[in-house]
Formats: structure tokens, sequence, C-alpha cells
């Protein structure tokens, strides 16, 4: 079914953080957002069905939590159709806008969605590998390049673009790029040359050479056809 906007557009952007078992960072997340929520920025948190504390921890910081089937998806078109924001802002709940900089990373996205309907920011990884900042630098070129997004680069999108071209596809892993494809196919992205920072953790647990390996060759098959439920699966079992 396609997503429906039912909401009016009173507030000019509103950030949207899907979130799973993430008591560990979710408050530290959602404090650098303060400012911006003084301000006028919406925050809204949708929960996937954490068993932690994630749901009491963001509860004081956010204008709006959601719980959501999980998914996310799922999370991030739930809390797209709860949003007041003329601007959508998706956020990972491990991913940060640039410390002390928060402000003018607004600025910057509201500047270039005048002129465009959607794009993302570079991204930076935090973490102990050495090969993280290779890592980056390669996710922000292939992204520049090929004009594709990934959700941990921070996607921002016109509202009125989301809705109509359906929002994230309802599918357990790659939705990030089956919408950056549909976005590409209306108009290209702004790459905004500010860094979000994004947790390395992965790469840390797994191994930097072994994860781009693995997120190469789920990419290669998604881009020849498997689905993406039965790439999910290959992914929880290379974990």
């Amino acid at each position: 079914m396609p997503l429906a906007d039912p909401h009016p557009t009173p507030l000019s952007l509103s950030i949207i953080i899907p979130m799973l078992n993430e008591a560990a960072g979710i408050q530290a997340t959602l404090t650098r957002l303060q400012l911006l929520r003084a301000s006028g920025v919406e925050l809204i948190v949708v929960d996937g069905g954490s068993t932690d504390a994630s749901v009491a921890l963001a509860a004081p910081l956010a204008d709006t939590v959601l719980k959501s089937e999980p998914g996310r998806a799922r999370q991030m078109n739930l809390g797209a159709q709860n949003a007041r924001g003329l601007a959508l802002l998706f956020l990972h709940a491990d991913t940060r806008l640039p410390p002390d900089k928060e402000q003018r990373a607004v600025t910057n996205l509201q500047q270039a969605l005048a002129q465009h309907a959607w794009g993302r920011f570079d991204i930076q990884l935090a973490g102990k590998s050495r090969w993280l900042p290779v890592v980056a630098s390669l996710m922000n070129l292939r992204s520049r390049l090929s004009g594709i997004a990934t959700g941990d680069q921070g996607i921002f999108v016109r509202r009125d673009t989301f809705f109509a071209l359906g929002g994230f596809p309802d599918q357990p892993l790659m939705e990030d790029i089956e919408l950056s494809k549909r976005l590409k196919a209306h108009s290209s992205p702004a790459c905004l040359r500010q860094k979000v920072i994004s947790s390395g953790r992965r790469w840390d647990e797994f191994g930097a050479w072994p994860t781009i390996r693995l997120m190469w060759r789920l990419r290669y098959r998604y881009w020849r056809g498997v689905s993406a439920t039965q790439l999910a699966k290959e992914y929880r079992d290379a974990r």
C-alpha cells in the first residue's frame, strides 16, 4: 500500500531516528540534538521492539517516541507519517551530526533542499580500526560517483518527494539503497561534504576487510536481483 501523508507541515525539519536496543548510546545521541530541538526541529524516535531501557531513556529527550513493528524501513516510514516537518532527516541511532556544528549542518541541509529534492552528508567512521578513514573515504567517493546513499550518511529529503515516491520499501535490508535509486531517478542528490560521524563498531567487531567484502558482495547480489529477504538472512548468518 502506498504511503499516505496525513499531517500538516508547520515545521521546517523533522529528524527521525530508528532504534533497537540502543540503551548504551541513545541518550548521548539525543542530548546532542537538544539545541536543535529548542530551535524548533522536531525529534522523533521510533523503537522497533527494544528489550532494554532504550524507550525510557529516549522519552524525555524526544518530541515523540513511537513503537513500531521490527524493521528499520517500517520504523522510518512510521516516523515520517507522524512527522510535521517540510524536510525529513533520517538519522541512525549510532550516527551524529558534526559535533558543535549541528545547527550549521541543518542550515546546509535546508539550503541544499532549496535546489535538490534530497541528499546526504559525507561520513566519518569512529572506532578503533586504522582502516576506518579509508573505508569512509571510499564510501563517500562511491556515493558521489553513483548518486546512491546509505542510511548511515544521514539521508534527507523533501517531505512531498518522500511520500510521492512511496517512502522506504518494506524490506529487511537495502531499504536505503532502494530509496536512493528511486530518488536518483527523480533527481540528482545534494552530496554535502560536511561529515556526520557514524559508529565503526561493525568494522571493529568483524574486521575491516571482511566487512567490506561482505557489504560489497551483498550489494552486488542485490544489484543482480537477489531478494532483500534472502540477503538479510545471509547478513545475519555472516555476523
